[in-house]
């Protein structure tokens, strides 16, 4: 165990100096054959690629401090990377550099939305208006969605308009649950209106599910490694099966870590109320079947195999994929090689993955 926590510790350390270990060579066997090494500038097809990693975290050491002794332990989580999350510049850029991605879109996830309003409130303008300045000051390399006080929906929509018109930020970074309420409860209407009417994408990363802290007790870090990508699952699936998507057919969502388990199971969905109709609403009338909403939703590439990214890409479509990466946490260190290393896409689907569809997605050129 000592070997593999210093093994990890070193790659993560070599991350941020722009040395990154090509795969983790204790999840694959020594002779694996692995992706060739991307660099700067990307080309596929002999074209230049602008890559855009949308799943890039980051804190402000500000903003912890308005939460007193718990900031710390709210931003800096026991995980290799947390450190990094308090970007330096030149290191960041050097990480990026490693793994031939042009430009990260940063986010912070949600550690506010159980604290009262006015305070939520305080911790959100100081990380919109830090995230702002950061990426006015590399313009290049960096944008960002904006946090907001979604247990707040009124402030919320005065934060994200804000943070879009004013701050030059490209739409929000949201949990997968405001304090146990779903987000397809109407209260956040005008949240996912304003979203709409901006033309901006909502990034829904997990929090886990506190809930079921129990059964995933135990080996495997099992609170993670299951618990968030089944909460992104159920987000996703109370906005289709609520009607949420209905309601804003021009909401632009974006699953995490390739939209949890949601898209490997996807089928399931079409037959649940056939049946168990008792366990649908008859007032819910959907305008298509469930797994046709997943060709509305936007997935990042984090799922780590090629043979992930080929059974995405059949279930949803590689025009709704962008690149992600979840750095600075160790999850998939060369998120473009991955991408190059699938042979089941065209050219296109990986410039498509690699940039062009998030350039569209945030309204800027690739």
């Amino acid at each position: 165990m000592t070997t593999r926590r210093n093994f990890l510790k070193a790659g993560t350390a070599a991350a941020a100096t722009g040395i990154v270990f090509c795969g983790c060579g204790l999840l694959h066997s020594a002779h694996a054959q692995q992706p060739t090494r991307q660099k700067l500038p990307v080309k596929v097809g002999g074209k230049q690629i602008k890559t855009i990693d949308i799943h890039a975290h980051c804190q402000f050491r500000e903003a912890g401090a308005l939460l007193g002794a718990d900031g710390p332990k709210l931003q800096l989580p026991p995980v290799n990377g947390a450190e990094e999350a308090f970007l330096e510049i030149d290191k960041r850029l050097a990480a990026m550099d490693s793994q031939a991605v042009d430009m990260e879109v940063l986010s912070i996830n949600p550690f506010w939305y159980d604290r009262e309003r006015d305070l939520a409130g305080q911790i959100v303008k100081i990380q919109n208006e830090k995230l702002a300045e950061l990426c006015a000051s590399k313009p290049d390399r960096f944008a960002a969605f904006a946090s907001l006080t979604l247990q707040a929906p009124d402030l919320a929509v005065q934060e994200l308009e804000t943070a879009v018109k004013k701050q030059g930020l490209k739409g929000a970074a949201i949990g997968d649950v405001v304090n146990g309420v779903e987000f397809s409860d109407p209260k956040f209407y005008p949240v996912w209106a304003k979203a709409e009417e901006l033309g901006v994408p909502l990034f829904i990363h997990p929090q886990g599910v506190p809930e079921l802290n129990k059964r995933l007790s135990g080996n495997g870090w099992l609170a993670n490694t299951i618990g968030n990508p089944l909460g992104t699952a159920m987000a996703l699936s109370h906005l289709i099966f609520e009607g949420t998507l209905d309601r804003f057919p021009g909401l632009k969502v974006i699953g995490a870590h390739g939209g949890g388990f949601l898209p490997s199971y996807a089928d399931r969905s079409d037959h649940a109320c056939l049946v168990g109709p008792k366990g649908c609403n008859p007032d819910v009338k959907l305008k298509k079947p469930p797994t046709e909403y997943l060709k509305q939703i936007y997935f990042d590439s984090l799922i780590f195999s090629p043979e992930a990214i080929r059974h995405l890409v059949t279930q949803v479509g590689a025009s709704q994929i962008v690149l992600g990466s979840d750095y600075p946490y160790p999850w998939q260190l060369q998120p473009v090689d991955h991408i190059f290393a699938s042979k089941s896409l065209s050219d296109d689907n990986k410039a498509d993955i690699l940039g062009r569809t998030a350039a569209k997605l945030l309204n800027f050129t690739a």
